[in-house]
């Protein structure tokens, strides 16, 4: 009932441009928050089912992460590397989403879902860091049982958020390069809300079906996870009980929300590359392949690394490589996202030089 209110007391104008006098500051604000306040009653939902579960006693109140237990001696040197990592991640994005709100070129469906992956990716890198950077001064690494089902949701809210944002992302470019006529109607603001809101919906939804069941699971002991971060498939390893059903719904979510997004953006963008190479001029074709460079390499990126992590075979691997294959999905891939945009978007390396620009002025002059 509150998102259909939120959404309709949205005035949104049916064309396409300016973007900015529709999807302003107020959407982009009103529906993160419809969705962050929302994020925060599943869990006491699934604390509470796991409270009256009688006939599921569980042991483990606690969890030991094993991550980087190898290297005792290094503990001070990953913590700077992974702040560096998470300060760059948090600054950069923050100012892709100020350059997006601030500027006028910006003010376009492809940078509203701009803004809302930095948004999402910020969020996403939130969940982790900030716990890992302090069990790294800590000589037992430890988290709570409620705190592992809290991040668990979390990362799987974030995760398939962004599987399918990005799909809707490769959407906006096919009907951008494909059919440009008709891109202020299949574009509208109205359209793009809703794409991030089905985006979030779907995310939450998923996340929350994962965590409730993972509530439902024994857990006997040993309670020793061999990584830095809770995670699904690292607490079913973990569970004395029956996982069946557990198993099936994972690999349900891993087609729905993992597979499909990536089959749905890897035919958009074999459509694109076809269209484009179609155009009769080089300079025709470079400008029109230039406008989803960005996206597309950041798809590769994300697609890949998440791959890797969770459909390579669990044995084989060392806890080193598990460790260094998660940080390239969970850390870098964040902090990525937006350096790959500054540095192969001239829209926006333009407007990021404004606005430190502008900053450097304000700073300057108030002094």
């Amino acid at each position: 009932m509150a998102l259909g209110s939120a959404l309709a007391d949205l005035k949104i104008h049916p064309d396409v441009m300016p973007l900015k006098k529709r999807l302003d500051t107020s959407i982009f604000m009103g529906v993160h928050y419809v969705f962050l306040t929302s994020l925060l009653t599943p869990i006491h939902c699934v604390v509470a089912l796991k409270e009256f579960q009688m006939n599921n006693q569980t042991d483990v109140t606690e969890f030991v992460f094993l991550g980087f237990s190898n290297h005792p001696n290094l503990q001070g040197l990953f913590f700077l590397v992974f702040l560096v990592i998470y300060l760059t991640t948090v600054l950069g994005n923050t100012l892709i989403i100020m350059a997006t709100r601030v500027s006028p070129a910006l003010q376009t469906p492809m940078y509203y879902f701009l803004s809302n992956l930095s948004f999402l990716d910020m969020c996403y890198t939130s969940t982790t860091m900030p716990v890992m950077l302090v069990n790294f001064f800590r000589e037992k690494k430890t988290i709570s049982y409620e705190g592992c089902l809290s991040q668990i949701f979390f990362l799987v809210t974030c995760a398939g958020t962004e599987c399918v944002l990005l799909a809707a992302m490769a959407y906006d470019r096919y009907v951008a390069i494909c059919h440009p006529l008709q891109y202020p109607v299949l574009m509208s603001g109205k359209v793009c809300v809703c794409l991030v809101t089905g985006s979030w919906l779907c995310g939450l939804v998923n996340s929350l079906t994962h965590t409730a069941l993972a509530a439902t699971l024994t857990l006997c002991g040993p309670n020793q996870i061999s990584h830095f971060l809770c995670d699904v498939p690292l607490l079913l390893k973990l569970s004395c009980s029956d996982t069946s059903l557990n198993d099936s719904v994972l690999h349900a979510a891993s087609a729905t929300i993992g597979l499909s997004p990536c089959l749905f953006t890897a035919v958009s963008y074999t459509l694109i590359i076809s269209a484009i190479l179609r155009i009769p001029s080089a300079q025709g074709r470079k400008k029109a392949f230039s406008t989803c460079a960005s996206h597309l390499t950041v798809v590769v990126v994300f697609y890949g690394t998440a791959n890797f992590n969770y459909d390579r075979p669990s044995e084989g691997y060392s806890l080193d490589m598990d460790i260094l294959v998660s940080v390239l999905f969970c850390v870098m891939t964040p902090m990525l996202n937006p350096i790959i945009y500054s540095l192969r978007n001239k829209e926006v390396k333009g407007a990021l030089r404004k606005l430190v620009g502008g900053c450097a002025l304000s700073g300057n002059a108030s002094t």
